[in-house]
C-alpha cells in the first residue's frame, strides 16, 4: 500500500485557454511544418494559496499518434497563485499533422500541504486551410 497522497480536484481553481493562434513554420524552424501558439490563465477563486508544481499534456494527433509531455513547472516557473489570483503564460505545440486534440492538468499543493490537480481543457488545433491563397 501506497502513502503518496492523490492529487484532489480544488474547487474554485480553473483553467482557460484564452487564444490559440496559428503559424507556419520553416525548415529551418523545426522539421515539423506547424506551431499553434497558446495562452492560458490559471483562475484561483479558491479560498487556498496554490503552488503549479508540474503538468502534463496528451496530445492526440490526426494521425493516430500520441504525444505525452509531463514536466517540472510552467514555463520555467512553479508559480504561487493567492486567493483570487491568477497566472497566464502561453507556449506552444508543433504538429506534423493538420490537426490535433490536446488536453492536460497542472499539479500542484495547497497552502495547506494538499497535493491537488486542475485540468487543462480540450482544444482542438486545425491547420488553416490555405487552399485559396
Amino acid at each position: 500500500m501506497s502513502n503518496v497522497a492523490v492529487p484532489v480536484e480544488l474547487a474554485g481553481l480553473r483553467v482557460t485557454v484564452d487564444r490559440l493562434v496559428y503559424r507556419r513554420l520553416t525548415p529551418e524552424q523545426s522539421p515539423e511544418p506547424h506551431s499553434f501558439v497558446y495562452f492560458i490563465t490559471i483562475h484561483n477563486d479558491s479560498k487556498l494559496t496554490v503552488t503549479i508544481k508540474g503538468r502534463k499534456w496528451v496530445v492526440n494527433h490526426d494521425d493516430g499518434n500520441t504525444l505525452v509531455v509531463e514536466g517540472d513547472g510552467v514555463v520555467g516557473e512553479t508559480p504561487l497563485i493567492p486567493p483570487g489570483g491568477r497566472f497566464s503564460y502561453n507556449s506552444q505545440h508543433i504538429l506534423s499533422t493538420p490537426s490535433a486534440v490536446a488536453e492536460g492538468a497542472y499539479l500542484g499543493i495547497d497552502e495547506n500541504g494538499r497535493r491537488i490537480i486542475t485540468r487543462i481543457p480540450k482544444f482542438r488545433m486545425t491547420v488553416p486551410d490555405v487552399a485559396g491563397r
